[in-house]
């Protein structure tokens, strides 16, 4: 068994970029700019938002966290992001989800400048990944894609079963893993909470993507022996050992699948890590006007 640790390529893949920021900025090159907009108080989005304001400043990026509360209306987050839109020193922003339930995830979505959509959620820059035109690619799914590079994992002919169908993670995974370039050629199966038989199809996977969102949900005895398991699940669960309170899980039992697998990613330490080195890799591709001239 081999660790797919993202914490080292993540650091690996920073360290590229601060690179890339340094040269671009040296021949006269705008410092790219990320903004982020977070609505509410929500734990895990704080958490998050803080550690890519945190990871633009290693890099050499400008970063701008608006916040807003949670009784925020649609229309006023709307016209934040219409503003943002129009600001032209910023080269791609987010809007960290989830929102609060009176606000439509779609329609917030859907009113981001696909130019500056460098989360990869606009239903243009799906459809242009879909279609293999130059496109933001969804930030987690291009974080697994690294991963597999970096790590030399071969794909072609190999079965992909992708557990979860989420518009953010299982869908684009499934469709990416198909094309016809490396990584890709794999025959891809996509199962979902439906899913009958799922023990049995995610037996034949040669590389088993789960993204699911419950803790520990894929033991043992759904591996095939020498499989690679990318585990995307980050769920807190309450821990009174853990001074926290509580622990990080997958959706993976690590400890127990571990021994059957050729590669597998860690919770944490793993996928989530790599999240954010496609966000800022998406921003540096903006703020270069690599996507949309």
């Amino acid at each position: 068994m081999q660790l797919l640790d993202g914490k080292a390529i993540s650091a690996q893949i920073k360290s590229e970029i601060k690179l890339e920021v340094e040269n671009w900025v040296s021949t006269g090159g705008k410092k790219p700019h990320l903004a982020a907009i977070l609505v509410g108080q929500d734990g895990a989005s704080e958490t998050y938002v803080a550690s890519k304001i945190r990871s633009c400043e290693e890099i050499g990026f400008t970063s701008t966290l608006l916040r807003f509360g949670a009784e925020t209306t649609e229309a006023e987050l709307l016209a934040a992001v219409d503003s943002l839109n129009k600001n032209p020193d910023v080269d791609g922003f987010i809007v960290q989800l989830p929102l609060p339930k009176h606000i439509s995830e779609n329609t917030v979505m859907e009113a981001v400048d696909p130019s500056k959509d460098v989360d990869g959620f606009h239903p243009i820059n799906v459809g242009r990944m879909c279609k293999g035109l130059p496109a933001y690619i969804s930030a987690t799914p291009f974080g697994i894609l690294e991963m597999l590079i970096r790590a030399g994992i071969e794909t072609a002919g190999k079965n992909c079963v992708v557990i979860g169908r989420s518009q953010i993670v299982g869908l684009p995974m499934s469709i990416l893993m198909q094309r016809n370039e490396y990584p890709g050629n794999c025959t891809v199966t996509i199962t979902h909470s439906k899913t009958k038989n799922l023990k049995e199809i995610c037996q034949t996977a040669d590389i088993l993507i789960v993204a699911l969102g419950r803790p520990e949900f894929v033991t043992a005895d759904y591996i095939k022996e020498g499989a690679v398991v990318i585990d995307v699940g980050i769920t807190r669960v309450e821990d009174a050992t853990k001074k926290s309170g509580f622990a990080i899980k997958g959706d993976v039992n690590f400890a127990d699948v571990a021994p059957k697998s050729s590669f597998i990613t860690p919770v944490p330490g793993g996928v989530g890590l790599m999240t954010i080195c496609g966000l800022l890799t998406n921003t540096l591709k903006a703020a270069r006007k690599e996507i949309y001239k």
